[in-house]
């Protein structure tokens, strides 16, 4: 995987509080960092001092400011070697080590420091020499020995974006993927649509198979084949490899009418969905896995099935999934207000859906280096193509959000429903997830700065489970999953004594860790396993009589555009 690739793989699309952040949150905060920096005529005075020192230090070739040895943008040696080059890359540092001198100075509270932090941020990184030609030195070689055809390309590309990509600068080349052809390949069948999902049921690769079955829940802003991608790294075929009775749905991509597609909805699509697998299996339990908005959904799955008295849910599995969020868990999450989320919600309702391309154009200005500026100088300066990576296909294939469900998501937030134990009402019932005994295992991701792991270790505290099993491994988000067998890089920890009960806190919990070399997946499979029954054989048909097969693996709903 290149430098590229990594960087976005580790800042995929998520549904979280973040849908709820409007341009006025924005320039708001704006607004505060100016109207407080005008309060003190004296402060601003005594930093345009400092500043201009440095900038005299500069120019006598007499400063000692350099880039962070971990800062990209800096790494080509022209940035040291040449005078002019250097001066340049050192009047930007020196602004930015101003801006955040002035901003640790203005007499803000801790929320509103940071709102300015981050939005100081986006505009000192987008004032950065390197993302513009007569600032990039490594352009500028890509130019001279490419005989200019760099620039050619680069002209190529942005055109193409322009046209093609609404504007929004490409970060994966998806000419390489098919889906079913060399994306999502397990063998498989739809058994069941509806209107809102399809349920895909996979063919077992062995004679025996366990025999309670395993159904899988995907966020609802990107498509189901992210369980699939290449056989490698497949979630679906190391379950059916490893004797799994394997069930993924496939949400339907909502269009402005199915704009009123709630969590009550999907909740009952996903009863659906577990009643059906039970059918076709015989089983009398049904494990669930989810992870990130599908996460949520399970965990409110099953605080519905418990408050109805429903045991059909089995063991239950959260990947990168936070159920009881802080508003300074991600960087962005200073920028949330009541009032922006008022007007999220009001604009989402006028729209009927937030668009797929619209939620992945503000996730990507919210980390705008890794996702914006990166592929700006890859694709447009140096005039090459974005990374044929399946794992960034995927993430660009993202779907609508329903304004309904946006507006659930938004509640579920704001009133930490997961955390009161039935004082908050949805989907037809007091959530309480106190009444979940089922056992628990819980995924986080060392370098998630989406889901935050130590935000996901607080799920540990809020079900009545009394086996609860969590897993930290080493990587981001979607990353943190797609961590198969035979990665080299792979490791994840454990606590040292496997049977102590959990402590309160991560950083607790993390003291009593060990690292563990290779991928999660062994583990977890036989956490599964142990959780899964007993052995019988396996069927070599798909469905039953009621739930007949239809179409192949992976479906209708992925072929839909966005």
């Amino acid at each position: 995987m290149t430098k590229l690739e990594d960087e976005a793989a580790q800042h995929t699309n998520a549904l979280g509080p973040l849908v709820g952040l409007t341009r006025e949150d924005i320039f708001g905060a704006v607004a505060v960092m100016l109207r407080e920096s005008a309060s003190d005529p004296q402060r601003m005075a005594r930093h345009g001092q400092a500043l201009g020192m440095d900038m005299v230090r500069i120019m006598t070739g007499k400063s000692e400011i350099a880039p962070h040895p971990k800062d990209k943008r800096f790494q080509d040696p022209a940035w040291q070697y040449n005078p002019f080059m250097r001066a340049g890359m050192q009047y930007y540092l020196a602004v930015q080590k101003g801006t955040q001198q002035w901003i640790e100075e203005l007499e803000l509270d801790e929320l509103e420091k940071d709102r300015a932090r981050f939005v100081s941020n986006m505009i000192v990184d987008a004032l950065a020499p390197t993302n513009t030609f007569a600032g990039n030195p490594s352009a500028q070689k890509m130019a001279i020995t490419s005989g200019g055809l760099s620039l050619l390309k680069g002209l190529k590309n942005a055109y193409d974006d322009m046209v093609h990509n609404k504007g929004m600068v490409s970060q994966v080349d998806k000419k390489p993927f098919k889906l079913g052809e060399n994306v999502a390949t397990s063998p498989g069948s739809v058994v069941l649509r509806t209107e809102m999902m399809e349920l895909i049921q996979y063919a077992p690769t062995t004679d025996e198979v366990y025999e309670v079955p395993q159904l899988t829940i995907p966020p609802q802003i990107n498509k189901m084949y992210i369980n699939d991608l290449s056989p490698e790294k497949s979630v679906v075929k190391y379950q059916v490899d490893n004797g799994i009775q394997t069930f993924v749905i496939s949400w339907k991509n909502p269009s402005k009418d199915q704009g009123v597609w709630d969590m009550s909805a999907y909740v009952r699509s996903c009863r659906e969905a577990m009643e059906a697998v039970a059918n076709i299996t015989g089983a009398k339990k049904v494990n669930v896995s989810a992870g990130c908005s599908g996460g949520q959904t399970a965990a409110m799955l099953a605080s519905k099935l418990a408050a109805d008295g429903d045991d059909l849910l089995g063991a239950l599995t959260l990947m990168v999934c936070v159920l009881h969020p802080k508003q300074n868990d991600i960087e962005a999450g200073s920028l949330i207000s009541d009032n922006g989320l008022h007007l999220a919600r009001r604009r989402a309702e006028k729209k009927g859906v937030i668009k797929g391309d619209d939620l992945a154009r503000g996730f990507a200005w919210l980390r705008p280096n890794d996702l914006v500026w990166n592929y700006v100088i890859n694709n447009y300066l140096l005039g090459q193509d974005p990374p044929a990576f399946d794992v960034l296909f995927w993430n660009a294939d993202a779907t609508n959000l329903s304004a309904s469900l946006m507006g659930d998501f938004l509640t579920i937030y704001e009133t930490l429903a997961f955390t009161k134990q039935g004082e908050v009402e949805m989907v037809d019932h007091r959530i309480d997830l106190s009444k979940v005994t089922s056992d628990l295992f819980i995924l986080g991701g060392v370098t998630d700065h989406i889901t935050p792991w130590k935000a996901t270790y607080r799920s540990t505290r809020l079900f009545g489970s009394e086996d609860v099993t969590y897993v930290l491994s080493h990587s981001g988000h979607m990353q943190a999953i797609l961590n198969p067998p035979g990665n080299p890089k792979a490791k994840y920890y454990l606590p040292k004594d496997r049977g102590a009960q959990l402590p309160g806190t991560a950083d607790e919990w993390l003291k009593t860790t060990e690292e563990v070399a290779g991928s999660w997946w062994p583990f977890w499979m036989e956490w599964v396993q142990a959780r899964s029954g007993e052995r019988k054989a396996s069927s070599k048909k798909l469905g039953n009589a009621k739930y007949k097969p239809l179409d192949p693996a992976p479906g209708l709903y992925v072929m839909e555009p966005c």
